[in-house]
């Protein structure tokens, strides 16, 4: 493991933001870092990339302990922050020599790794201009660009894709899986379809406590629950469905229900006799997994 984070506690005060968190990441994979606000997630990233002390635990990177050699261990991590701090008055090219000396990089080289980081990360067409001048999704790509400027062996994403529109996003995307081809990369964000697109592994934490650590087929497939979404021609009550378990309407309104069962047979079986007893016009029937956003909802709302 390049990354292990072993029974960590922060506290502010009398308030515990912090307690007994332990996961790892490994290199080649994306763990997603999730969270509701206020959960934990970027004091947890802080610590790890040296910016804030933890009252205990311990965090190793590489096999270093960050929290005794924080000096030592930072140039191996790359940081993203979610409020991204830039020199608006500097130019993007200049920005990013500056941010590439102060890791101590040879003069000779830095020219030549700005150069592939604005090609990378698509600032080409914006390099002239002062950063101040970007727009938001064009700072995210610079703040992305300096977590890279040293190559480091982790990169810690918090909320990476913020402000980008939907091209950008696809080529940020991209850009996030080649470099975890070679690198330990965690990335936390709001997004579950973000994570569902590029995450391989994800860790789950609520009120400073990990709730659930696994990689995401795991996490899915383990929830043994599937969702059956009926649509009708007709407007549908829910006491109608009252034998069923869990029974909701989508987001086609009464129209449409969804619901969660252990037993999709049966139940496919209890909605059609319903269906036929009350001559309803059927327009479909499917089956589905629980995507991440409704796991993710059930596991923080059930602490």
């Amino acid at each position: 493991m390049s990354l292990e984070v072993s029974r960590l506690s922060k506290f502010y005060g009398t308030q515990k933001a912090l307690d007994q968190v332990s996961f790892s990441a490994m290199p080649g994979r994306i763990l997603g870092f999730l969270g509701p606000n206020g959960a934990g997630k970027s004091t947890t990233m802080k610590i790890i990339t040296g910016y804030l002390g933890a009252d205990s635990g311990e965090v190793k990177v590489l096999g270093e302990n960050a929290l005794e050699n924080p000096k030592l261990v930072s140039p191996k991590i790359g940081y993203l922050p979610e409020n991204n701090p830039l020199y608006p008055d500097m130019y993007i090219r200049e920005f990013l020599e500056f941010s590439a000396g102060l890791y101590g990089m040879k003069a000779s080289y830095i020219k030549e790794r700005v150069a592939e980081l604005i090609q990378k990360t698509s600032l080409f067409p914006e390099q002239h201009k002062k950063i101040g001048q970007l727009s938001k999704g064009y700072r995210q790509r610079v703040g992305l660009a300096r977590a890279l400027i040293h190559d480091p062996q982790v990169l810690i994403l918090d909320e990476p894709t913020t402000g980008l529109d939907p091209n950008q996003l696809v080529e940020i995307r991209h850009l996030i899986k080649e470099v975890a081809e070679n690198k330990t990369v965690i990335l936390s964000t709001h997004i579950m379809q973000e994570v569902e697109a590029i995450c391989q592994d994800v860790v789950i934490i609520n009120k400073g406590k990990i709730l659930a650590e696994s990689p995401l087929s795991e996490l899915k497939a383990g929830s043994g629950q599937v969702e059956l979404v009926l649509e009708t021609e007709e407007e549908l009550e829910l006491v109608w469905f009252e034998k069923l378990e869990k029974v909701r309407f989508g987001g086609k309104g009464k129209k449409q229900l969804v619901v969660e069962t252990s037993d999709p047979t049966e139940s496919r079986k209890v909605l059609l006799h319903i269906i036929t007893a009350r001559s309803l016009n059927l327009n479909s029937l499917n089956q589905t997994t629980k995507n991440l956003e409704t796991l993710f909802r059930e596991i923080t709302q059930n602490q």
